[in-house]
């Protein structure tokens, strides 16, 4: 039976909880303070500092099911994606960890059971091969002698031209940090074919498919090129679960995979498309995923860093929708689909759907004007053109600073019989990226090297200086309206995202000048403005008066009090296990993300509500003070998630009742809060819950709302407010004497079909056959007539279908005697593709859906032929 991608990710799971490891959450997309990556993009990233030794944790064995982005840097396959069986922006990394626990054996011998026992994924072992450092005769010994390998297929890979530790059996992290030697595991799709060729994993083979990573952490690589001892020994493994999917769904792509199978289709349906082979739906199918995912961690469009990445995924999903026809703005209706197909990952992204949508909707708009603004510049290049090739000057020019796309300036050329220098658009590109990481404000050093006093914690206003002023990471002198920029300010009273709070908006302004903010970031020491210039020239040392947007930050404000106290109430009533696993500040809501093992009651919701509001009506002071981190912990402060702390630290006490380390801003006393409100109560990952509450005004409004749905539902069933339960009551125990009603007159009917269906029985090589549609009946009791006909028959072969709302249902059914034959999930799988659908089940009773209805007749008249050939 194939497996579908959300039970390929719990078995693995499931595998590896079975052998001691805990089962730890995905983290998130944007790396905590980690400044030497812009995504997260291994397993092992979470775990970084764990590898380093630089963190402990109480667990020595982890396995995760981890979301990647890989656009950039190192890893960037944006350009393959659409293009090839297997690479992927966004993807998810199962991997299994050690933390100075197991080493190569158990390692080794995990992966070699997970692959091929029975019990779990029961690939055939003939059809694995492995390789290993060229100097690990310890890993080669392990797969030879212990597992049982046959030499030929462990493969010795050395240095890359003789560059030491640059190995494709040599994993580093990056430039620097933790790396180690590894063995892969390649499965062979075509093992019958003779090929004894040395060069099998060549790049990009379709034959030999690297599924999984096994790597040996020991070392630490230095700025220098040398390595260290890191001081303990660990395991970090990584396998992709599309890529293992495919593998085990036998399919040629993990573009083929049921989840994006699923997820084209939502999108052929979207935008109207009737080429289900085209490039252009993977290419927008995988950045759905990656533009969604990114969004609800806290990312933005921009022209910047991780924004700037985000927008260009963005843009050439849209390109693509473009080429397939379509003039409408069709991006954000996808995030629907995914989130169905996602299954339990798609849970993150719920609460957040609707913003992710408005995201995502307004960019496309924008990218829309972008278009019109490009091809009026390209007409205008193209009319002034000498000779009739355009310079990669002038493409680069069109693709950064208005994001017009290389592939549609080379469209509009082509029409029109002109040229483009490729070559020299990729020279310049290359001169762009190479400046980007250079001048990154991620890395920058102008930016390392400059700090900004906050001063946001007692005023909201105030005058300041300009220090520095970055275009796409490069310094500027000054910059001109319609220019967006990074600023950095000598002082400011603008707080920079961290810790869930989103960055501040406001202005800066001076007698000639109009700067808008529309965020706020940290950089280090730095804190960066990022905005547009609106009147006027804001140049570097120039005087301003800047202003934050009041209203919008004492709502933030008001939001991470509540958090705070949210976090305690938690405790109190669920337990002291409960740890903060994540949060999102906004001025209209709060997320919480907590540790808890299982979903809150609503009597527990109530409790934890009620005690928030109660410390709101206590109107308690809410202080900071300034402390070593060790007298802080002494105090009892509570750390935030994945929070990184200096030698001292703001610790924030919330009268009697809270206290944690925060750098947040925050109300003077819970009065000002006025109302908490939970909205909902939700499931993100294993053991990781979620709460979504709102503050202020939009508490209010939350309650207005939910009296108004009270009232109408009471002038639906005609009631009032002191007799709704009970009017209640009395339709459901109504609805519940028509079921039962209903139930009766159902198995009256199915002793009559028995009758008249015996009768459409056929023979078969001896065998009884019955196929038979019936009008709108459901499932449930087309199961029922199963039952009594096999019972009747003793051995036989059904098919029984229905069209109900537009859908095809169809159920085949097997007795015990004939199942050696006749296989019912083999059947009803051949009927469900007939009806553009999809099915599955035992070999003895399988069932479909599908959306064709016009096909179902003449899939049903084909079950006779079928089962002849298999008699």
């Amino acid at each position: 039976m194939i497996q579908t991608t959300s039970e390929i990710r719990q078995k693995f799971l499931n595998f590896f909880y079975t052998k001691g490891h805990l089962v730890v959450a995905s983290s998130s997309l944007i790396p905590n303070n980690d400044q030497s990556l812009l995504f997260t993009n291994a397993g092992m990233v979470q775990f970084k500092e764990v590898f380093l030794g630089q963190e402990r944790r109480n667990y020595k064995r982890a396995t995760t099911a981890q979301r990647c982005i890989r656009t950039g840097g190192k890893h960037n396959d944006l350009e393959k994606v659409g293009y090839t069986t297997r690479h992927h922006t966004f993807f998810e990394m199962l991997g299994n960890f050690s933390f100075g626990d197991y080493f190569k054996k158990e390692a080794i011998s995990y992966a070699w059971e997970l692959l091929t026992s029975e019990r779990w994924f029961n690939l055939p072992k003939e059809r694995l091969w492995c390789t290993v450092y060229e100097t690990d005769d310890e890993s080669f010994k392990i797969w030879a002698d212990y597992i049982g390998i046959p030499y030929e297929r462990i493969i010795r890979i050395g240095n890359n031209n003789g560059n030491i530790y640059s190995s494709d059996n040599f994993w580093r992290m990056g430039d620097t940090g933790p790396c180690g030697p590894c063995t892969e595991i390649f499965y062979d799709r075509e093992f019958d074919i003779d090929d004894s060729s040395p060069n099998i994993f060549q790049k990009d083979s379709d034959r030999y498919i690297e599924i999984w990573n096994i790597v040996f952490m020991q070392f630490n690589l230095q700025a220098n090129g040398t390595i260290k001892p890191l001081p303990i020994k660990s395991v970090d493994t990584g396998m992709g679960l599309e890529r293992i999917t495919a593998v085990l769904q036998h399919v040629n792509s993990t573009y083929e995979i049921d989840l994006f199978v699923n997820l084209i289709k939502s999108i052929i349906k979207v935008i109207d498309v009737d080429n289900s082979t085209n490039k252009s739906l993977s290419v927008i199918a995988d950045h759905i995923r990656c533009c969604s995912f990114l969004i609800a961690d806290g990312v933005i469009p921009s022209n910047e860093n991780r924004g700037y990445v985000l927008r260009r995924v963005i843009r050439r999903a849209v390109r693509h929708g473009r080429l397939l026809g379509t003039k409408e703005v069709f991006f954000y209706k996808l995030v629907a689909p995914l989130i169905y197909v996602m299954d339990s990952v798609g849970e993150y992204l719920k609460p957040q759907q609707v913003y992710i949508e408005n995201i995502l909707k307004k960019e496309e708009e924008q990218f829309d004007k972008t278009l019109e603004r490009g091809l009026a510049l390209l007409d205008e290049e193209l009319a002034n053109l000498k000779g009739n090739t355009l310079s990669g000057e002038t493409i680069f020019r069109l693709y950064d600073t208005f994001g017009f796309p290389v592939d549609l300036t080379a469209d509009v050329c082509r029409e029109r019989n002109f040229k483009i220098d490729e070559t020299g658009f990729r020279e310049v590109m290359n001169r762009q990226r190479k400046r980007a990481r250079e001048a990154s404000c991620f890395n920058n050093p102008l930016v390392i090297n400059i700090s900004s006093v906050f001063k946001g914690y007692n005023c909201l206003s105030l005058h300041t200086t300009v220090q520095l002023l970055l275009i796409n990471g490069q310094q500027v002198e000054k910059i001109t309206v319609g220019q967006e920029a990074t600023v950095f300010l000598v002082e400011t009273p603008f707080y920079g995202a961290s810790g869930g709070q989103l960055g501040d908006t406001g202005i800066f302004t001076n007698k000639n000048i109009e700067f808008n903010v529309i965020d706020t970031k940290k950089y280090g020491k730095a804190i960066g403005h990022i905005g547009i210039v609106k009147i006027g020239q804001l140049c570097l040392g120039d005087h301003l008066y800047v202003h934050v947007n009041k209203i919008r930050r004492k709502r933030i404000s008001l939001n991470h009090s509540a958090t705070h106290l949210l976090h305690s109430a938690l405790r109190q009533v669920l337990g002291s296990h409960v740890v903060q696993k994540g949060s999102s500040i906004n001025d209209k809501y709060l997320r919480f993300d907590f540790l808890h093992f299982h979903a809150m009651n609503p009597q527990e919701i109530r409790k934890v509500e009620d005690i928030v509001n109660l410390q709101i009506r206590r109107n308690l002071t809410v202080t900071s003070e300034i402390m070593d981190l060790s007298t802080a912990k002494k105090k009892g402060a509570m750390a935030l998630f994945s929070e990184k702390y200096d030698q001292h630290v703001r610790v924030l006490k919330i009268g009697d009742f809270s206290i944690e380390l925060c750098g947040g801003t925050h109300v003077r006393r819970t009065g000002d809060i006025g109302i908490f409100r939970i909205r909902s109560e939700t499931s993100t990952s294993v053991d990781v819950r979620r709460i979504e509450a709102v503050t202020g005004e939009y508490a209010l409004e939350e309650i207005h709302a939910q009296s108004q749905q009270l009232q109408e539902i009471a002038h639906l069933i005609k009631a009032n407010r002191n007799n709704i339960n009970k009017k209640t009551y009395e339709l459901v125990n109504y609805i519940r004497l028509l079921e039962k009603e209903l139930q009766l007159l159902r198995e009256q009917r199915i002793k009559q079909e028995i009758k008249l269906l015996i009768k459409k029985t056929i023979t078969v090589q001896n065998t009884k056959l019955l196929v038979s549609e019936f009008i709108n009946v459901d499932l449930k009791t087309l199961r029922l007539l199963i039952d009594d006909l096999k019972n009747k028959f003793g051995s036989v072969i059904i098919v029984l279908a229905t069209i109900t709302k537009n859908k095809v249902l169809l159920i085949a059914s097997v007795t015990q005697d004939l199942i050696d034959r006749i296989n019912a999930c083999e059947l009803i799988t051949s009927l469900a593709v007939q009806v553009d659908g999809k099915g599955g089940g035992r070999s003895d009773m399988a069932q479909a859906s599908g959306t064709n209805t016009q096909a179902l007749a003449s899939a049903l008249a084909s079950v006779k032929e079928w089962v002849n050939t298999r008699l």
